[in-house]
C-alpha cells in the first residue's frame, strides 16, 4: 500500500511539472512560472504533511524522490558556478570592461558589502532588544543536545583560525583545487585568479597583440558556451522551486516554529527592515526600488527556497546583467564576493541577534554603547570568509560569539527553526550582493539605466 502511495505522489509531482512546462511552451513569463511553482509547492507540501505526518516512511521516501528534481537542480547550478565566475571575469578583461578601474570596482563592492553587514548587525541588535529576546528561556531537547555537541566540535576550528588567517585563506594557493569548489572561500579565490589572468592579458596585449587576440577569441567562445549552459539550467528554475518548496513545507516542524515564534518573528522583522535599507540605498542612488523588487523577485525567491547563495549565483548574475543593466564584470565581482564576504543575513543580522540574547548570561548589559559598537565591529570584520551554502550562518555566529567570549550553546538551541530563518537570510544575502553590484555600477557610471528602467514583462529571458 505504501509503495502505491509513493508512486501516486511521484505521479502528482510529475503532473505539476508537465503543467509548468506547458506554461513555458505558451510563453508565460519566467517570473510568473517561478511564483506558480512556489505556490503549488507550498500547498502540495502542506497537503502531504497533513496526509502522512512528518515521520512517516511514505513521506520520507516521497521526498527522497522529489529531491531528484529539487537537489538535482541546485547541484546543476553549483556545477556551473565556478566556470561562470572564472570565464566571465576573464572575458570582462578581454573586452576591456575592467582593465582601467578594477581597483575602484573591487573596493566599492567590498565597502558596500561590509558596510551593509554592519547596518544589518545594528538592525539585528535593535530587533532583539525590541522583542525582549532572552537566550536563557530557550529549551533544550534531544535534537538540540546533538546540535550543541556538533557546535562544540566546530568551535575548535573557529577558535584556531584568526582573522588575518581567514583573509589569507581567500587567496588561491591552488587555483585548480578552488575551481572544484573544495574550500568555503573557493569562489573568491577563483575571482582573484581570474583577475590575475585578466591583468596578464592586458600586459600581453601591449607586447604581443596577435597572441592576445587569439586568447580573446578563445575566451569569447568559451564565454558564449558557458552562458548558454547557464540559460539551459535556469530554464529548470520553476521545476526546482516547486520540488524544493514542497519538501520544505512537507517536512517543517510547525510545532517547534510555534514555540520559538517570537524569535522567528524578530528575525524576519530584522531581515525585512534590512531589505528596506537596500531599497533606500537604491533610491538614494536615483534607482527606482519598485523596479528592483519586480526584477529581482525570481532570484530572491529561488534563494529563499533553496537556502544557497552559491546556487543562486548564476541566476543572480544573469538578473543583474540582463534585467538590471549591471556590466557583466561588476555583476560577477559583486555576486562572487557576496558569497563569502559581507553576507547581510547570515553574517550580519543572525550573529548580532544571538550575541545580544546571550550577553546577560555572561554578565554583560547588551544596552551599553560600548558592547553594541564592539559587536557591530566584530560582526563586520568576521563577515569575511562565510561560506555561501547552508551552515554559513552557524559558522559566522560561532566566530562572533567566541570572539566576544559569549556562550555558544544558543547556536544549537535554534536547530528546529534554523531552516525557516535561513530561507530569509539567504534571500537577504543575495539582495545585498545585487545591491552592491547596482550601487557600484551607478557610482562608476557604467550602469545601463535604459535596461534598468525597461518595463517589459520578461524578468530573465530563458
Amino acid at each position: 500500500m505504501s509503495t502505491l502511495l509513493i508512486i501516486a505522489n511521484i505521479i502528482i509531482l510529475l503532473l505539476f511539472i508537465v503543467g509548468l512546462y506547458t506554461l513555458q511552451k505558451k510563453h508565460v513569463s519566467f517570473s510568473k512560472r517561478v511564483f506558480i511553482g512556489l505556490g503549488i509547492g507550498i500547498l502540495f507540501g502542506l497537503v502531504l504533511q497533513f496526509a502522512y505526518g512528518t515521520k512517516s516512511d511514505v513521506l520520507k521516501t516521497t521526498i527522497d524522490w522529489y529531491n531528484i528534481v529539487g537537489n538535482g537542480y541546485v547541484k546543476l547550478l553549483q556545477m556551473i558556478v565556478m566556470p561562470l565566475v572564472f570565464i566571465s571575469i576573464v572575458s570582462a578583461f578581454t573586452k576591456l570592461k575592467l582593465a582601467n578601474n578594477i581597483g575602484k570596482i573591487s573596493s566599492l563592492i567590498l565597502s558596500i558589502l561590509v558596510g551593509t553587514t554592519a547596518i544589518a548587525a545594528a538592525i539585528g541588535i535593535a530587533s532583539t532588544l525590541a522583542f525582549h529576546l532572552d537566550g536563557a528561556q530557550l529549551q533544550q531537547g534531544d535534537a538540540e543536545k546533538a546540535r550543541i555537541e556538533l557546535v562544540g566540535q566546530k568551535l575548535g576550528d573557529v577558535q584556531n583560525t584568526t582573522l588575518p588567517q581567514k583573509i589569507v585563506s581567500l587567496l588561491p594557493a591552488n587555483p585548480f583545487q578552488d575551481l572544484t569548489g573544495e574550500r568555503p572561500t573557493s569562489t573568491i579565490a577563483v575571482v582573484i585568479f581570474a583577475a590575475f589572468i585578466g591583468v596578464a592579458y592586458i600586459g600581453i596585449k601591449r607586447k604581443n597583440p596577435e597572441q592576445a587576440e587569439l586568447f580573446s577569441k578563445i575566451v569569447d567562445t568559451l564565454h558564449t558556451i558557458v552562458m548558454r549552459v547557464v540559460t539551459l539550467i535556469l530554464r529548470l528554475t520553476p521545476f526546482g522551486v516547486l520540488a524544493i518548496m514542497t519538501k520544505v513545507t512537507a517536512t517543517s516542524d510547525y510545532n517547534a516554529i510555534w514555540q520559538l515564534g517570537k524569535f522567528v518573528v524578530a528575525s524576519y522583522v530584522a531581515l525585512i527592515v534590512m531589505f528596506i535599507v537596500h531599497l533606500l540605498l537604491l533610491a538614494f542612488a536615483g534607482l527606482n526600488p519598485v523596479t528592483y523588487v519586480k526584477k529581482a523577485l525570481p532570484v530572491l525567491t529561488f534563494a529563499f527556497t533553496s537556502r544557497t547563495s552559491a546556487g543562486a549565483l548564476p541566476l543572480n548574475v544573469k538578473t543583474q546583467t540582463q534585467d538590471l543593466g549591471v556590466p557583466e564584470g561588476i555583476a560577477n565581482f559583486a555576486g562572487s564576493f557576496g558569497l563569502s564576504i559581507g553576507q547581510n543575513g547570515c553574517a550580519g543580522t543572525y550573529p548580532a541577534m544571538l550575541a545580544v540574547m546571550v550577553a546577560p548570561l555572561a554578565g554583560i548589559d547588551p544596552l551599553t554603547p560600548s558592547f553594541i559598537l564592539l559587536l557591530i565591529a566584530v560582526v563586520a570584520l568576521s563577515s569575511f570568509g562565510v561560506a555561501g551554502v547552508g551552515g554559513g550562518a552557524t559558522f559566522a555566529a560561532l566566530l562572533v560569539l567566541s570572539s566576544m567570549n559569549l556562550p555558544i550553546a544558543i547556536v544549537g538551541l535554534l536547530i528546529s527553526v534554523e531552516p525557516l530563518i535561513d530561507m530569509g537570510r539567504t534571500a537577504l544575502n543575495v539582495s545585498g550582493s545585487m545591491t552592491a553590484g547596482l550601487l557600484t555600477s551607478k557610482a562608476t557610471k557604467e550602469l545601463d539605466t535604459n535596461v534598468y528602467h525597461e518595463t517589459k514583462d520578461s524578468s530573465l529571458t530563458v
